[in-house]
């Protein structure tokens, strides 16, 4: 008896998704109460979607609002997915897609900023004064010094970050600290 090889495949027609992936600055108006942080995070990880950034401060203590700002990744229709799966979470006031309302208002990109702690090793002679030329260059602030290391406070967009990082990986990088992307439109509307 002979087998057939039969690949019977999906019972629903699915198109590929042909849409590129882009990444969207997303955020998040949320009751600054136990457990909402968990819900939002559990949304994405239960999807499998990936967040590449994730900030989260009380911005409006007396109505005890918390503002999430969320980077990630995926086609628009997974984008727009998040969007909704998210206005369903309960302690949820609003959901702005950041880098979607400045393409229809016809504004430049979201302001986006970053803070890095870096530490670099101290090194001695030229390469102590490399490193604080750099920083100058690069507009950091140096908050701690010893003879062994320094550390540098920077602050701007994550491209600025990473470029400030990758040149002084070479003098000797210790270690980072990043805190995460705020964003915010341009304009005079607000969230």
């Amino acid at each position: 008896m002979q087998t057939e090889n039969v690949n019977f495949g999906s019972a629903y027609f699915i198109e590929p998704d042909t849409d590129p992936i882009e990444t969207h600055t997303l955020t998040v108006l949320v009751d600054n109460e136990p457990g909402t942080l968990a819900r939002v995070i559990g949304l994405f990880s239960g999807r499998g979607y990936n967040i590449e950034s994730l900030t989260v401060s009380e911005t409006e203590a007396e109505k005890h609002l918390s503002r999430i700002t969320i980077v990630t990744r995926g086609t628009s229709h997974i984008i727009n997915q998040i969007r909704h799966q998210l206005e369903r979470i309960v302690p949820v006031h609003r959901v702005v897609d950041l880098t979607v309302r400045a393409r229809e208002l016809n504004q430049d990109a979201p302001i986006e900023r970053e803070l890095a702690l870096v530490k670099v090793a101290g090194g001695r002679g030229d390469a102590r004064v490399e490193a604080l030329r750099l920083a100058d260059a690069f507009k950091a602030r140096v908050i701690d010094a010893t003879p062994e290391h320094f550390v540098f406070q920077i602050t701007g967009k994550p491209a600025k970050l990473d470029q400030f990082i990758s040149v002084m990986r070479p003098l000797g990088l210790i270690e980072i600290c990043r805190t995460g992307i705020a964003a915010m439109n341009r304009g005079a509307q607000g969230m």
